[in-house]
């Protein structure tokens, strides 16, 4: 990130942030911080794994990268689209599907209400298997 981007998001361009960037830029799912190391040592990239840890982290906090836990807890990363949406994802595959959710943003501020709560957020991610891996089950 350079220029108005990173200003606009508080996060300070380096070398590192910008291969960072890059590589996340070309990656269509989500991936662990320890994944992305291991793709830029492949890319000749000399960053360290804290640093990557650190850079996703600031990345996700400033909203330029979509951070969730995997359903074993592990942190993953990926871009995605701007504005508010939750994801799909495949517990055996790992793909993963940006959905827009009209019933759960009316429930999420009904429930806030209800209880008492303003200015609420929230983040969503259903788990389950895609149609892919669902076919690929033996059947049983």
């Amino acid at each position: 990130m350079t220029g108005p981007a990173a200003a606009a998001t508080g996060v300070r361009s380096t070398r590192q942030r910008a291969a960072i960037a890059a590589l996340l830029d070309k990656l269509d799912e989500f991936r662990s911080a320890q994944e992305l190391h291991d793709e830029l040592r492949r890319r000749g990239e000399g960053i360290g794994l804290t640093t990557v840890y650190r850079t996703l982290q600031q990345m996700a906090a400033a909203g330029v990268v979509d951070a969730l836990r995997t359903d074993t807890g592990e942190a993953v990363y990926r871009r995605c689209s701007d504005g508010h949406h939750h994801h799909l994802v495949c517990r055996a595959c790992g793909s993963t599907v940006e959905v827009q959710g009209d019933q759960v943003e009316t429930w999420a501020t009904e429930v806030a209400r209800k209880h008492g709560f303003s200015d609420i957020s929230h983040t969503i991610e259903i788990f389950g298997l895609c149609g892919a891996c669902t076919s690929a089950q033996p059947s049983g």
